[in-house]
């Protein structure tokens, strides 16, 4: 049975920057090649213009939690227009006084006139996409960065005020063993940033890797480099909060923990996705921006960004939350359920008591939590929760 929905989930703002140097053989984000000279000016206006659109609707008024301008690579963009854009953002809605706002630089566009204009542009995190710090692993990702520019990225950043940096590591490369994913994280580890975000290397569709497959680490083995870098990261003080998000004390991503928890979020830009929930009525929509570039920016004018928005059913609203919340190491309480999906635990309590059973979920009254075994077969445990009860 459906209960209030008040208060309403915290708000972000996504912003997708679809353009990168060059595309690299396992991305399949909405990322297109354009060079060093991506028409920023354009894009900005109709970020904006975008924004103005989702303004007029259940988002007018909410202030904003945290900003992500994601790519892409939105380190292409001069410190300029990023300041043109977060001011155009503070003109239109409410940031919170504590507000954290990223932005995903790449090593091979970092430039340190560009990271200090960031800073006083307002950017409070960089996330930077080191990937490797193995010349030999980055050649076969494709990358256009050394490992010399990486660490330079990094200095750079300090250089100019950042004191929250996240970066990216990708394990289970292409020919690499144990002992090479563990030298590559102790290098990341000994760059003292205060995020990293650890994650498999994995074959998706429509991209170079997918159609010509490079020689990957067998599953037991790229098992055995996580559970190694888990060991790792703990051991230097990381603490593993989400599947792949492991933090220094007090620096949790508080942007990606909105999404894990069911918050609301307005997306805009080529492609961008949102969650909104309407005050009013309770009803969770998601929404989709038109994902060509040149589709999105001919949109300026007529306001036909939307390509498609879709309400979400009862059955929709369960394995959403559960595909988010059951990432998280600490899972999720009842009251988190009910507030972010408008419907009674009853909904899911079947559900949980027989992931429970099963030893997918750890025992406790109150607290819904993967356990060990939940964490390792996270598909299995969140397929519990789809329309069929995972029968």
């Amino acid at each position: 049975m459906p209960i209030p929905q008040t208060p309403v989930p915290p708000l972000a703002l996504y912003v997708h920057v679809p353009w990168c140097v060059r595309k690299c053989p396992y991305c399949d984000f909405n990322s297109h090649a354009a060079g060093s000279d991506p028409p920023e000016d354009a894009y900005v206006a109709a970020l904006l213009a975008d924004l103005d659109t989702d303004l007029a609707g259940p988002a007018a008024g909410r202030p904003l939690v945290s900003i992500f301008i994601g790519g892409g690579t939105p380190s292409l963009f001069s410190g300029a227009a990023i300041a043109q854009l977060l001011d155009g953002v503070r003109g239109r809605v409410e940031l919170a006084a504590d507000a954290e706002i990223t932005l995903e630089a790449n090593p091979g566009t970092a430039d340190a006139a560009n990271f200090a204009a960031y800073r006083a542009a307002g950017v409070n995190r960089l996330s930077i996409g080191v990937q490797s710090l193995d010349g030999a692993m980055l050649r076969r990702l494709g990358r256009i960065h050394d490992p010399d520019q990486a660490r330079a990225a990094v200095a750079l950043a300090r250089s100019a005020g950042f004191d929250n940096l996240n970066l990216d590591l990708m394990y289970a490369l292409p020919d690499q063993d144990l002992d090479q994913a563990a030298a590559d994280l102790d290098a990341a580890i000994a760059l003292a940033p205060e995020h990293i975000s650890y994650y498999q290397l994995t074959l998706e569709p429509n991209t170079a890797f997918h159609q010509a497959p490079p020689p990957l680490p067998d599953d037991d083995l790229a098992a055995d480099m996580h559970d190694q870098g888990l060991e790792r990261l703990a051991a230097a003080g990381f603490a593993q909060y989400e599947v792949s998000a492991h933090a220094s004390p007090g620096r949790r991503c508080r942007h990606n923990l909105n999404y894990w928890e069911f918050g609301d979020y307005l997306g805009v830009g080529a492609g961008a996705h949102g969650k909104l929930t309407d005050p009013a009525s309770g009803v969770v929509e998601r929404v989709a921006k038109q994902r060509h570039p040149d589709a999105y920016l001919a949109a300026v004018g007529s306001g036909g960004f939307l390509s498609s928005r879709r309400a979400l059913d009862p059955d929709d609203l369960i394995l959403e939350f559960a595909l988010f919340a059951l990432r998280l190491n600490d899972g999720f309480l009842p009251t988190l359920f009910e507030a972010r999906t408008g419907l009674g635990y009853e909904a899911i309590r079947a559900r949980v008591d027989a992931a429970r059973a099963h030893g997918l979920l750890e025992s406790g009254k109150d607290l819904v939590r993967p356990s060990g075994l939940g964490r390792h077969f996270l598909n299995d445990l969140v397929q519990r929760f789809g329309a069929d009860g995972g029968a």
